[in-house]
């Protein structure tokens, strides 16, 4: 009887311990896939940088120094390790992107030319899928937080030291 009531009061302590520890590490698990398909989303972009270039340099070889900036800001961004350090790279890309598509209105050719308006359209459609998956990192990045911050889930967050997730904002990047 006693060993029946001593499992009985242990369930009953550990079960509902059992359930919210389960519930953080879905929570911080999904933040974890929440980033990775900010970073999905990112390599497609690199991915597309070099043939922009490519077309662009064919028509405004003179731009030379627009062109390698996007180049070097894109080898950078790619070879940078963080989350706040991969952000802000990607800031520093998205500017030297702006400056190419500038110089594009510049040369009606350009804009008119088959290849470009393909890329270009692709890496606007991977800005809008980009966009997406920093608002929904930022999503599951709040349900976590709140977790992390309310009784009886705080408790056990900081005995099983889970840690808060930044938001991601333009400009601004969460932390590593």
């Amino acid at each position: 009887m006693v060993v029946w009531i001593l499992l009985i009061v242990v369930s009953v302590v550990l079960f509902p311990v059992a359930l919210i520890y389960n519930r953080l590490v879905r929570l911080r698990n999904t933040t974890e896939n929440a980033w990775a398909a900010i970073d999905v989303q990112l390599h497609r972009r690199y991915d597309l940088i070099p043939a922009l270039v490519k077309v662009a340099q064919g028509y405004a070889a003179h731009e030379k120094a627009a062109f390698e900036d996007i180049t070097l800001a894109r080898t950078a961004a790619m070879s940078t390790k963080g989350r706040s350090r991969i952000a802000d790279s990607n800031n520093s890309v998205s500017e030297c992107l702006k400056k190419v598509f500038a110089i594009a209105e510049s040369y009606p050719d350009l804009e008119a030319n088959e290849s470009f308006v393909n890329v270009q359209e692709e890496l606007a459609e991977t800005e809008d899928l980009l966009a997406y998956a920093r608002q929904y990192y930022n999503d599951v990045a709040l349900d976590f937080n709140n977790h992390l911050q309310i009784l009886p889930f705080s408790v056990f967050a900081w005995i099983f030291k889970f840690e808060v997730r930044e938001y991601f904002s333009y400009g601004q990047s969460p932390e590593s």
